[in-house]
């Protein structure tokens, strides 16, 4: 690719690129399985056309393809750069222990308040495979899209104008279009925060999307599937009273907090010695 010199773009047309494309992106894949789990349920052909417009998002993007003017500042605000294995490593460490510690946090908050439920495949409905082949699509589909529009585009951005405070703008950016599709609430708004800053701080960290890729599509899984499901049947423990497992999972989320905070600190190190 040739090394084409750039300006910094506009951060309000970042933000609002972003914004459309996370939406575009989202709508498509929708009216996708909505369409394919109502005409062919038992042949997931949206998949594969989903997989087609993805490929298409990420080859022009990364600055494949016309307009040769605008090539470079494409590949250089996406940032799908290859990480060294120990940046690798610790980053797939902080990010594990930080899904483990956001897990805990999440029961614990839907213990303490009452959440609206999410949206989730119900399995006794089509067969497991295709339940397993959609949740994983969906996971990988949101992973890209959020990582390229505003932890790539956005938040690169950003930080060609500023230090590490825009991991924090990015996540106060993003919480409004958690909050539309989750609900307006405080624990919504808090866990969001959390989950876009650790991603932003990963992105920032490693310079790359790729290792935020991999941590946010295996979060998304293990919620669509071992969480969200599992939130209708969960207790107030203002009415039922606190049981042994909501103390287990408050200290889940405090120890691997710890643990994640710990393998940041490991990765920055390694940053800093690359």
């Amino acid at each position: 690719m040739k090394n084409i010199p750039f300006r910094a773009p506009s951060v309000f047309w970042m933000g609002v690129l972003a914004f459309a494309l996370t939406l575009l992106t989202g709508g498509i894949w929708l009216v996708l399985l909505t369409e394919n789990l109502k005409t062919t349920p038992l042949i997931p052909w949206a998949i594969l056309v989903m997989a087609a417009v993805l490929w298409a998002l990420w080859q022009y993007f990364n600055g494949k393809w016309k307009p040769e003017s605008t090539s470079g500042i494409r590949h250089h605000l996406m940032r799908a750069s290859p990480v060294s294995k120990r940046t690798l490593t610790y980053s797939l460490l902080a990010g594990m222990f930080s899904i483990i510690a956001l897990t805990g946090f999440w029961i614990v908050l839907s213990e303490l308040v009452q959440l609206p439920g999410n949206a989730t495949l119900r399995p006794s409905t089509y067969p497991w495979y295709i339940t397993l082949l959609v949740v994983a699509a969906a996971s990988l589909s949101g992973a890209i899209t959020e990582e390229v529009a505003f932890r790539g585009y956005f938040q690169k951005t950003l930080e060609m104008k500023g230090g590490p405070i825009v991991v924090i703008i990015t996540a106060l950016v993003m919480a409004p279009a958690h909050a539309l599709t989750q609900g307006f609430l405080w624990p919504i708004l808090l866990f969001y925060l959390l989950v876009d800053a650790m991603l932003g701080a990963m992105a920032y960290l490693t310079d790359s999307i790729l290792p935020g890729i991999v941590i946010h599509a295996l979060g998304l899984f293990i919620f669509f599937t071992l969480i969200w499901p599992s939130d209708a049947t969960r207790r107030l423990i203002f009415e039922s009273g606190a049981d042994i497992w909501f103390w287990i999972h408050g200290a889940q989320a405090i120890v691997f907090a710890v643990a994640a905070l710990l393998a940041f600190k490991r990765l920055t190190k390694a940053v800093v010695q690359r």
